[in-house]
């Protein structure tokens, strides 16, 4: 048996950043800053994520004026408009220059273990690293979600997972299928929609909202009542709203609703959520009703939450539309899907990722896979998340907040190596202060 060679030792740097996408380099902005010598480690390239696994007519479903990455606000024509794929990739290249990180591509984190006497050793692709802190920037959508009843499909059937789709062209004929109904989902359905395709859509339980109410973008209203600065503390849901779908709407074609009832109207088959696969039937859980009903009921009670704040507030504003109305009911509720009957030669899962943290050898995680934290700063010393959901604010996750993390921890990292060196201790000697855990 011929032993696995030994990784060539790259030495020890004091922060070592894992992932190169807008989280990543964000902190890199940060760190360069405040004179933080780092090395940023990226698996695949600078923004791979955005650049690879996005269809091609997909947009942001947030404005423009949302897009404040460190030193590099939105700069363009149409604040109040919705960049479409080739103007994300432009605005994020330029915004990879002019923090000019130090970088690595290519370089797979494959085991990151604490040491005993302070520090961590970084196991990659390309050799082993010691570090005083680590900075994991990685995000919360690393690895596919894919059901293994999948695995049972037939083999003429092509399966493609969300990140994978491109346009309705790459798809061989015949109808589709489509496996969710979050943000991609939705998105993913209507693309296919308006490309003439038959879509089969099995829902989830994702919630929506309206693109423009009364006069204004949804996300402006939601800005002004102060939602996109409430601390995860705040929030109702506590830490338990980071587990929630995001609520589905589009940026395509200047913004407008995405109305799974009104698709149905049009020709779209709609579903509940899909449970397994057998004998040729897709069995499928009888909750559409319920999961429509569900999705407006969220879209009337953002629509009245701002037509409160507009009374309250003695706003003048365009008269209020009134709650949604059904513009379709589901006929019944059907259990099963015959796909060879229904024509279906394409299913596109999209129900999302996992975080993918079976490198990281620390006792960081609460239970559920998810790191306890405060603000990105866990209980292990020297060990930080940033870019995941809900991190902090609403915008921890996007191009809206997650500069403000990544200042913060560069400050964290900063007390932490002043404290250390006061008490001539290396970084992790010096221990951290208590650490409120997420749960």
């Amino acid at each position: 048996m011929t032993a696995t060679p030994a990784r060539p030792d790259r030495g020890h740097l004091p922060v070592l950043v894992v992932g190169a996408g807008q989280a990543g380099l964000s902190m890199s902005w940060y760190l360069q800053r405040a004179g933080i010598d780092h090395l940023v480690l990226e698996r695949d390239s600078a923004m791979h994520n955005w650049r690879e696994q996005r269809w091609d007519n997909f947009t942001l479903v947030t404005p423009n004026w949302q897009c404040d990455l460190p030193g590099h606000p939105y700069d363009g024509p149409a604040p109040h408009g919705f960049m479409n794929k080739r103007e994300i990739l432009d605005y994020l290249d330029r915004f990879a220059r002019k923090v000019n990180a130090p970088l690595r591509e290519g370089v797979a984190v494959e085991k990151l273990t604490p040491r005993r006497d302070g520090g961590f050793e970084v196991i990659t692709s390309d050799g082993r690293w010691t570090a005083d802190e680590v900075v994991v920037a990685s995000g919360g959508y690393q690895t596919p979600m894919i059901p293994r009843y999948a695995e049972r499909l037939p083999a003429g059937i092509v399966q493609l997972h969300s990140a994978q789709y491109r346009n309705a062209g790459q798809l061989p004929e015949g109808a589709v299928l489509v496996v969710g109904s979050g943000q991609s989902g939705a998105q993913i359905a209507e693309d296919l929609h308006l490309a003439g395709r038959k879509v089969f859509l099995a829902t989830g339980d994702a919630p929506r909202c309206a693109r423009f109410h009364r006069g204004r973008d949804v996300v402006d209203w939601l800005a002004d009542m102060g939602y996109y600065d409430l601390p995860v503390e705040q929030h109702p849901l506590r830490e338990g709203v980071r587990d929630n779908t995001n609520h589905y709407v589009t940026g395509r074609d200047g913004g407008r609703d995405i109305d799974l009832r009104q698709f149905a109207r049009e020709g779209m088959e709609l579903f509940g959520p899909a449970l397994d696969y057998a004998d040729g039937l897709l069995r499928l859980a009888p909750t559409l009703g319920a999961n429509l009903d569900h999705a407006d009921a969220v879209y009337n009670r953002i629509n009245a939450s701002i037509d409160d704040w507009i009374t309250k507030q003695g706003i003048v504003a365009a008269e209020s539309p009134g709650a949604y109305r059904p513009v379709w009911t589901p006929p019944t509720e059907r259990e099963t899907l015959d796909l060879a009957a229904a024509g279906i030669t394409n299913v596109i899962w999209s129900i999302g990722f996992s975080a993918g943290y079976g490198w990281i050898d620390a006792p960081v995680f609460n239970g559920r896979g998810y790191p306890a934290h405060h603000r990105g700063v866990t209980p292990q010393p020297g060990l930080y998340f940033l870019g995941l959901p809900w991190l902090h604010t609403w915008g921890s996750g996007r191009f809206s907040g997650v500069s403000r993390d990544a200042g913060y921890l560069a400050e964290r990292i900063a007390e932490r190596r002043a404290g250390s060196r006061a008490a001539g201790l290396a970084p992790d000697e010096a221990g951290a202060a208590d650490v409120a855990l997420a749960a």
